[in-house]
């Protein structure tokens, strides 16, 4: 695993399809391109607020996850939140955003995002923002 997508680029990413990420992934294999349980989770509660629209963002989401596949929090990711938090104790404003982070600094993976300032402070985590043209 090489990418580890968090939840605001996974949203931005199937509700505007942009042309500059679906280039970046005509660059890559499969496998290079994971999602943290936690994003889909994220990405579950997203659907659970829109009943109306519950079965379409459903059908969108499961066509993702064939693509980015969401990757188990394991003993390692729960080590490496745990050197997070105590890397930097006063940042409780997004738990899931650390959960994330820890996730992706276990794997060894680059953390995908659309708002790389609230992961920046996370140390040994490399971030990229694939809206950004290169």
């Amino acid at each position: 695993m090489k990418y580890l997508l968090d939840t605001s680029i996974c949203l931005y990413i199937m509700q505007r399809r942009p042309p500059v990420v679906a280039a970046r992934f005509g660059t890559l294999n499969r496998g290079d391109v994971g999602m943290s349980i936690i994003t889909y989770a994220e990405l579950r509660v997203g659907i659970e607020k829109r009943p109306e629209s519950r079965k379409h963002n459903e059908a969108i989401l499961e066509l993702f996850a064939r693509r980015v596949p969401y990757l188990p929090f394991d003993e390692a990711a729960a080590k490496a939140y745990g050197v997070l938090c105590a890397a930097v104790p006063d940042r409780q404003r997004n738990a899931m955003d650390r959960l994330i982070a820890a996730h992706a600094r276990s794997l060894g993976a680059i953390l995908v995002t659309n708002n790389a300032d609230d992961f920046k402070v996370y140390p040994g985590l490399t971030v990229e923002n694939w809206t950004l043209d290169p």
